[in-house]
């Protein structure tokens, strides 16, 4: 049809919200403000943080990072034949025609109550990167690498 679609969450951590903290409800809404549409051609990533602010007033940090990937077309469209026309022509007819490659939006976001925009960029990029090179390191291992921070004691081994 027209390649407008919904958004759909295909994964998130953590997968159950937690009280002091949920999951913002929508979320894929404000990850496509202009709507989940398909397009002819594949186009560059983008990156932009959109601020949430809660029921309490709280703000939390909505960092998008969204690239396109290919994506299998609905149906391939044929030709109707009309029983006219040479033969080079009944040949092209009945043979289908391949549409256009189309592309979808894919969105990595990160909420967070920080304002950090440098550092989620450099985040959603680092696994946007692991994704699209097909590295074989678990999703899970790397979002907690992402968080975890060891900070040193003053004076204490390194």
């Amino acid at each position: 049809g027209s390649g407008d679609g919904q958004g759909q969450i295909l994964q998130r951590f953590p997968e159950k919200d937690w009280e002091d903290n949920p999951f913002p409800q929508g979320i894929e809404l404000f990850c496509q403000p202009s709507g989940w549409q398909l397009f002819p051609e594949r186009n560059p990533p983008t990156f932009f943080v959109a601020v949430l602010t809660d029921i309490n007033s709280e703000r939390h940090y909505c960092a998008c990072f969204t690239f396109w990937e290919a994506v299998e077309s609905p149906q391939p469209q044929s030709h109707a034949r009309n029983g006219e026309g040479e033969e080079e022509e009944e040949e092209e007819a009945s043979s289908p025609v391949q549409p256009a490659q189309l592309f979808a939006p894919k969105s990595l976001v990160l909420v967070s109550r920080l304002d950090h925009a440098e550092v989620f960029r450099n985040s959603l990029g680092l696994i946007y990167t692991i994704y699209v090179d097909g590295l074989s390191v678990s999703l899970e291992n790397v979002i907690g690498n992402l968080l975890t921070c060891t900070i040193p004691i003053t004076g204490g081994a390194q």
